[in-house]
């Protein structure tokens, strides 16, 4: 993509005024996205991106350009442009650039550039069949697929030189119910690491069904109650509020500043001695995962809370370097437009030993919130609020009625000590997570989860 001795003029120049480092990420990057709504092909769109970013750190500052030529002339500019936002009278010089070597742990079986848009679309078109049919009051069903194959090049001033591809897949599925003036809305997003192989273990028409289902049941349910209830969050998309209400605050791009209800209590008990949580980029093809991550760091597997104590924050090489510790692999970005941070992979709840049949009964009387849906928190505070998006009444230790409408509000410190039970039933949902590097493709997960007591936003 770029010539090594172009690397080495570019780095050189961003070093020039004295900076302690210097980095330059380039990517090319293959865009589709097809989007069908109301039975057809509303767009398909397909496109390549392009461009490099210059970054260097003077001390804890990072400074940071970009350009979308990649010419010698504009790639030296943006080096210029970053070098002279300090200056030192110390002169660094570059190592010499090393190729890194690693395996790819995530293969690619079919591109999905070799696949036509007439499959794709007949793909698209059974999903939109199976969704309708289910059920008259299905009025409408939106369906996006999207497909990336990213090429980067990472080179910085220790000597780093490293290239990598992937490819993502994913299909989201939105069907919505309607009765007079009311609607729900069922929705699936499933997502991977991978080529066109992905959608072939999808079945289209299940995952039509599915959404459908959700949508039809929630619009014919009565309104949640609202209070403080023992709640159970089950598998998959539930972990969200892990994801929002405690991810974010154990990445160093809030802790290192000290923006965080975890800053400083590495070591310390933050949760219940059942819960484990882990953020994990090593899993094959997940749509989380990488081989390296945006700074040229290997991927890895991070324990965060090991049995209620914390164990580790998320660390990319500006944080590491403001803490004293080492990256693991977690900076990330969302093209050359953007400068790394500390961001999230495949985070999760580990499984625990209880079977969700064992949470459930356990509860006199609570909710149990089988899909989650959006929210918002603050994480600065760990303060949140998330729409369930498919309910149920637990009565006596048993699933009485579907409900909608419900809101679980709380802290994500607050909350990690009251989860009581953690179920053996781990399952990982996709999505796209934003923060100050713009939106990277994240799993949040975990096993079903019991929480003693949150309140339970309703209307009843």
């Amino acid at each position: 993509m770029i010539k090594k001795e172009l690397i080495n003029k570019v780095i050189d120049k961003a070093l020039s005024n004295g900076a302690d480092f210097a980095e330059i990420f380039a990517e090319n990057t293959f865009n589709s996205l097809i989007n069908f709504n109301d039975n057809k092909t509303k767009h398909n769109i397909v496109g390549n991106d392009f461009g490099a970013g210059v970054r260097v750190f003077y001390g804890h500052t990072a400074i940071y350009a970009y350009t979308n030529d990649l010419s010698e002339k504009s790639l030296l500019a943006a080096a210029d442009a970053v070098s002279k936002a300090a200056n030192s009278k110390t002169r660094n010089k570059a190592i010499n650039l090393t190729k890194l070597e690693f395996e790819n742990i995530h293969p690619i079986q079919i591109p999905n550039n070799t696949i036509s848009k007439k499959d794709k679309i007949d793909f698209i078109k059974i999903i939109n069949k199976a969704s309708r049919e289910y059920n008259d009051s299905i009025t409408q069903v939106e369906i996006s697929l999207t497909e990336k194959i990213q090429h980067i090049l990472i080179a910085n001033s220790e000597g780093l030189l490293a290239e990598d591809d992937r490819n993502y897949s994913r299909v989201y599925v939105s069907s919505i119910a309607s009765k007079v003036s009311e609607k729900q809305t069922g929705s699936e997003g499933p997502g991977g690491l991978a080529g066109y192989e992905f959608f072939n273990i999808i079945d289209p028409i299940e995952l039509g069904k599915k959404t459908a289902r959700m949508a039809v049941l929630m619009l014919n349910s009565e309104y949640a109650p609202g209070g403080k209830f023992p709640v159970i969050i089950d598998n998959g998309f539930g972990g969200v509020i892990f994801h929002e209400a405690c991810g974010h605050s154990l990445e160093t791009t809030s802790v290192a500043k000290g923006a965080s209800v975890f800053a400083g209590k590495l070591g310390k008990k933050i949760a219940n001695p059942i819960v484990t949580a882990i953020d994990d980029g090593t899993l094959p093809n997940e749509w989380g995962s990488e081989n390296i991550d945006d700074e040229g760091t290997p991927t890895q597997r991070t324990i965060l809370i090991e049995n209620g104590i914390l164990k580790s924050y998320m660390i990319d090489k500006l944080g590491g370097l403001k803490m004293g510790l080492k990256p693991t692999g977690s900076g990330r970005r969302q093209s050359y437009q953007y400068a790394p941070a500390s961001r999230m992979r495949n985070t999760f709840i580990a499984p625990g030993k209880s079977k969700l049949e064992e949470l459930i009964s356990s509860i006199d009387y609570g909710i149990y919130a089988k899909k989650m849906g959006g929210g918002s928190v603050m994480p600065g505070t760990g303060n949140f609020d998330f729409a369930v998006a498919e309910g149920y009444i637990i009565k006596n230790g048993k699933i009485a009625k579907p409900v909608r409408g419900a809101t679980l509000i709380g802290n994500g410190s607050e909350i990690l000590p009251k989860i009581s039970m953690v179920a053996d039933n781990l399952a990982l949902a996709q999505g796209m997570c934003g923060s100050v590097s713009g939106n990277v493709p994240t799993n949040v997960g975990q096993p079903a989860i019991k929480i003693d007591k949150i309140i339970v936003g309703g209307r009843k």
